[in-house]
């Protein structure tokens, strides 16, 4: 059998990759400050009897667009958006440490400052607390500010202050969850000064709709045309073997 065959389909296999990295960004078009995904691949030939001819694709690696997203005003004083580089950190369940742009923040039922999605908001001395009977602030710092509902405006206390940091991205890599974390061996700092956030502003995601649609049409050829070297192998194949067996 040809080995074109063989060829084609790690090229078609690589394409439905492609496929499904366009698809998770463009279904995560809306979602806050989501991180485009990048899957870059490589050609490597063939090795065996007779000269290296053919080539097959191989992974080469899944990447992180970490271009910031364009920032949309709420007024609404627990979303925070990041400015320029940096994470907010996440206190996970079990202990661990996650990073996210998303600051679409809220207070549980216990009085935690968390994500809308219920995962601790990391502070620098633990999870912060908000008192019952109170409004938050969050300053460009990062600093959790409370005054009363009821009674003066100007007894302002200070509860915590986010954790805010700006990892290497090279240390980072995605979860399934779509939360950042840091890779095995890299240790985390204590927080970094030059991240500041807005207070009422929400980063929307990075995701180029137009141009993911325009890729993902590219590669749906490419597939296409995949599938189409291996057919004519296939039927090449069969014709050399219906001569073959004429003679």
């Amino acid at each position: 059998m040809d080995r074109v065959i063989y060829t084609a389909m790690t090229g078609a296999s690589h394409a439905l990759k492609q496929q499904a990295g366009m698809a998770n960004n463009m279904a995560n078009a809306t979602t806050n400050g989501f991180r485009a995904e990048m899957h870059a691949f490589r050609a490597v030939p063939v090795e065996g009897e007779g000269l290296p001819t053919r080539a097959f694709v191989v992974d080469a690696s899944v990447m992180t667009d970490f271009t910031p997203g364009t920032l949309q005003q709420t007024g609404r004083p627990l979303d925070i958006a990041v400015q320029g580089q940096g994470f907010i950190a996440l206190s996970m369940p079990d202990g661990s440490e996650a990073y996210t742009r998303n600051g679409n923040l809220a207070v549980s039922a216990n009085g935690l400052l968390q994500t809308n999605s219920g995962i601790l908001i990391q502070g620098d001395n633990g999870p912060i607390t908000i008192p019952p009977d109170t409004e938050a602030a969050v300053a460009s710092d990062g600093t959790v500010s409370v005054v009363p509902r009821f009674g003066s405006p100007n007894a302002v206390s200070v509860v915590g202050r986010i954790k805010l940091t700006n990892p290497p991205e090279h240390a980072i890599e995605r979860g399934d969850d779509g939360l950042f974390r840091l890779r095995a061996g890299m240790a985390a700092d204590a927080g970094n000064a030059n991240v500041t956030v807005a207070s009422g502003f929400l980063e929307g995601s990075n995701v180029d709709m137009a141009a993911e649609m325009v890729s993902m049409i590219s590669v749906a050829r490419q597939f296409e045309m995949q599938l189409k070297v291996i057919t004519t192998a296939d039927e090449n194949d069969r014709a050399a073997t219906k001569l073959l067996s004429l003679t």
